[in-house]
């Protein structure tokens, strides 16, 4: 598959263009050669020296990737910047991202997906940031105390799981955003949800849990943010036809 008609499929499986205004992250192609065809693509959470060191290993012709290497300014090619991109240059491996989409993304998104693995039926959008929703609310299918759900997501201290546990003991409703998004747990107790589930703790936000009443479980940055790239493995496999695979590099953050 040629360069360009992955990066058109991608661009549209994942509404890249709905988030131009709302992401700072370069979603789309950000390193490729033209008319470069790909085989073989492997995907990961963050555009790494790591990540682009074990895909040249699996000698990939592209990497997936949630968190990128572009965010929204001129950035200097030089120190570990430099080292990154030489080795995409120096193997010819062409670099994908997607941040928000890839959160938001109703199918193959890091939060549809924990809904699902919840068994939340009803998913609906949740967490307006930038005029656009990032993250789904819902029912959980029956009462589950913190610890079933860390287990439904494979959320553990390995992970780096938190948990402010001021809400009630057995949950019903839950909003999810992965990642660093605690701030929006405030949208939760806005609407009266039970707990909150994101990636990364905020000390600023203790308070504003205790005093509403709500439970939040910090998953890690990571580890809330696997799903979605892991589902984009499967979709290039699936769909696309391409050798694809998942690297898993956990920082335990």
């Amino acid at each position: 598959m040629k360069i360009e008609v992955l990066a058109d499929y991608i661009r549209t499986r994942l509404n890249l263009d709905e988030f131009v205004d709302a992401d700072v992250s370069l979603n789309g192609l950000q390193v490729g050669r033209p008319g470069k065809e790909i085989k073989r693509i492997v995907c990961a959470v963050d555009a790494s020296l790591a990540t682009f060191r074990k895909a040249a290993e699996m000698q990939a012709d592209a990497i997936f990737v949630h968190h990128g290497l572009f965010w929204g300014k001129p950035i200097a090619v030089t120190g570990i910047h430099y080292q990154r991109l030489a080795v995409l240059l120096e193997h010819d491996i062409a670099l994908f991202a997607a941040h928000l989409p890839l959160d938001a993304h109703a199918e193959l998104g890091n939060n549809a997906t924990m809904a699902k693995l919840l068994g939340i039926a009803d998913p609906q959008p949740f967490g307006l940031y930038h005029g656009k929703y990032i993250g789904y609310s819902g029912t959980l299918p029956k009462p589950m105390d913190v610890d079933e759900i860390a287990r439904e997501l494979d959320l553990g201290p390995e992970s780096g799981l938190h948990v402010l546990p001021f809400g009630k003991d057995m949950i019903t409703t839950v909003g999810i955003i992965s990642g660093g998004a605690a701030f929006e747990v405030q949208d939760a107790i806005a609407m009266g949800l039970d707990a909150y589930i994101t990636g990364e703790t905020s000390h600023t936000m203790h308070p504003y849990c205790q005093e509403a009443g709500i439970t939040m479980i910090c998953g890690g940055h990571y580890a809330t943010e696997v799903f979605g790239v892991r589902q984009m493995a499967s979709e290039f496999g699936v769909k696309l036809g391409l050798d694809a695979s998942f690297i898993a590099l956990p920082t335990a953050l």
